[in-house]
């Protein structure tokens, strides 16, 4: 990008100004009206002065905005601040967080080219790297999430990018973002961090030498369930690069409105995620202690076992996502489940869908980050296109419950989750 090109205006911030005034103030500078809220553009398109200046926006030779389907204000607001909390150059907003690893990857590889992936990422993650992008003749490998010795192994004269989700989805595994990414680096290759589960308010990836960070702002940069959204972070020439110039051709674009929505749930984005966190930390607690529950799995715990490397990434802070394994029911197995599960895992199945279905205040949903606490069964929903081996590869059994934890008071919630597993027949 030309030194001389013109530029956009930016916020006058401190140049220490810490991460909660970010969130809360970076952006672009009001319109002439003096707006104190944040202003929506609802338009599709943007007019120039003349002939002239609309040939040099259109050939990038002036930043301005142009159409939105790749500039827009309230987008390239939510993208300003994003970048800034992440402590990334730039930040590029998409559609959701799909479509962000899906830029990534169309801006990035080609035909040839390989991927180490972590075998714990969202099973959809999973389904388009290896799937999708291997009809294109993408290869990729999946490994251990915390085997550093199988990511090694994994490189091949052709890996470009290495792939992790930290901590990962349902199991809350944590990798080392810094070791991998000295292996990437060492081997030619990039490094993306998933950072969904934490968000920048407890683990900035790009600080631990993370080259790109993926965003689902559908979680808990909204913090409310309201809207889809996504980003890409990463440094200025790739995101306004390759990244840009595909995001022009593709379009998998961030409408406006959704834009400025995810852009005001960041400024609350700190205290939910403290807020959350603490009522999971004691949640986990409790689950620990409670006769049906066979392991819980929460960074914050002692018991986990990546517990140490997560207080160390996480700003001491496990996050606001649990998952536990129920034991298995005994006596007549009643639940419906595909035919190749074996009585073993259909009594699982069976003790988590009890213990699902007694909840009353907890959401049925496989969504996470809202400010309700969301209750899912993985191997039937978010991990239900894998099969029972992927499944299993990963750690995702039949028993296993994942609870986002929102804001409602804790002794609520485990009052909740008791109607449940005080009631399995284990």
């Amino acid at each position: 990008m030309s030194s001389d090109k013109k530029k956009l205006p930016r916020k006058d911030l401190p140049a220490d100004a810490r991460i909660e005034t970010l969130a809360v103030r970076e952006g672009l500078p009001a319109t002439q009206w003096g707006e104190n809220s944040e202003a929506l553009f609802l338009t599709s398109s943007f007019n120039h002065p003349d002939a002239a200046t609309a040939a040099a926006r259109f050939a990038n030779e002036e930043e301005a905005f142009v159409y939105s389907r790749f500039t827009n204000p309230t987008t390239m607001m939510f993208e300003r601040r994003l970048a800034a909390l992440e402590g990334t150059e730039a930040a590029i907003a998409t559609s959701s967080g799909m479509s962000a690893i899906l830029l990534l990857i169309m801006g990035l590889l080609k035909a040839g080219d390989h991927v180490v992936c972590s075998q714990s990422v969202f099973g959809s993650t999973i389904t388009l790297i290896q799937r999708e992008f291997g009809k294109f003749g993408i290869e990729s490998t999946f490994v251990s999430q915390t085997d550093l010795s199988e990511w090694q192994a994994a490189i091949r004269p052709n890996t470009k990018l290495f792939f992790a989700e930290t901590p990962s989805n349902p199991l809350t595994e944590v990798c080392d973002i810094r070791a991998l990414a000295d292996m990437a680096h060492a081997a030619g290759a990039h490094l993306a961090v998933d950072n969904c589960f934490c968000t920048p308010a407890l683990q900035q990836p790009a600080k631990m030498g993370a080259d790109f960070v993926i965003h689902s702002g559908t979680k808990y940069l909204d913090g409310q369930g309201r809207v889809l959204a996504g980003a890409l972070c990463g440094p200025d020439s790739f995101v306004n690069g390759p990244f840009m110039a595909t995001m022009r051709g593709a379009g998998m674009s961030l409408s406006p409105f959704n834009a400025w929505v995810v852009l005001k749930g960041l400024e609350t984005l700190s205290i939910r995620m403290a807020a959350q966190s603490a009522n999971a930390m004691k949640l986990a607690q409790w689950l620990e202690q409670q006769p049906g529950v066979d392991k819980v799995f929460y960074p914050g715990l002692p018991s986990h076992p990546q517990h140490e490397l997560a207080m160390r990434q996480q700003n001491g802070c496990g996050g606001a996502v649990v998952s536990f394994s129920v034991k298995p029911v005994l006596g007549d197995v009643t639940v419906p489940g595909p035919a190749n599960l074996d009585e073993a895992s259909l009594r699982l199945r069976q003790g988590a869908f009890h213990v699902i279905d007694q909840t009353r205040l907890c959401s049925i949903t496989s969504n996470l980050g809202d400010t309700k606490t969301l209750i899912t069964h993985p191997a039937s929903t978010s991990h239900g296109r894998l099969t029972e081996a992927q499944r299993l590869a990963a750690g995702i059994t039949q028993g296993m419950i994942r609870i986002a934890v929102g804001l409602e008071h804790i002794d609520d919630l485990q009052a909740d989750l008791a109607r449940g597993l005080d009631t399995l027949n284990v």
